[in-house]
């Protein structure tokens, strides 16, 4: 007989899989749209072109499904704010975009993963935007400081001086040594 802890714990892991499959995928939806942003001229018209591609990719999927269709009248009934899920979507890749470029992927998903922890426990202690309530509790505060002390940790780099520094430059093939004029 297993335990309800073990029943628990195993209906966990199959959607905590597929959270860090789509989580994998972040980095590189944001580099793929920074090169088509500057492909096509400007990083507005990567976003649009990544929306119409989720829109070609979703159609066939609802319609394998045989989905029924929207019920547009009873969204239109529904609160003002399940309409905002759209811009939202803009803004990440808007930004995602236009920063990883220029800070890096893992630095980008680190102010990505710090935002959306902390605007996560305000969202599950007030149950906002149709979620159940799920008040802070001390192990989830604590889950949430370990997760953010490692975003920090993270964002820590170390000086020119140090080793680490000196090694990724040999790895590159650079040299330690100041160059001399009429040097080879």
């Amino acid at each position: 007989m297993t335990s309800p802890l073990a029943a628990s714990a195993g209906s966990l892991w199959m959607p905590l899989g597929v959270a860090l499959l789509a989580g994998a995928m972040i980095p590189f939806q944001a580099g793929s749209n920074a090169t088509l942003g500057r492909a096509l001229g400007h990083p507005l018209w990567a976003t649009v072109i990544s929306l119409v591609i989720s829109l070609v990719a979703v159609v066939p999927v609802l319609l394998a499904l045989r989905a029924p269709p929207p019920n547009l009248a009873a969204a239109a009934q529904g609160p003002w704010w399940q309409w905002i899920g759209g811009l939202f979507g803009v803004i990440y890749i808007t930004a995602a975009l236009w920063l990883a470029p220029r800070m890096g992927a893992a630095n980008f998903i680190v102010g990505a993963v710090a935002g959306q922890l902390l605007a996560s426990m305000l969202v599950d202690h007030f149950g906002l935007v149709g979620l159940p309530a799920r008040p802070v509790t001390l192990a989830r505060l604590a889950g949430v400081v370990l997760v953010l002390a490692g975003i920090c940790v993270m964002q820590w780099q170390p000086t020119r001086a140090t080793g680490s520094a000196l090694s990724e430059r040999n790895l590159r093939g650079q040299s330690d040594q100041p160059r001399h004029p009429g040097s080879a």
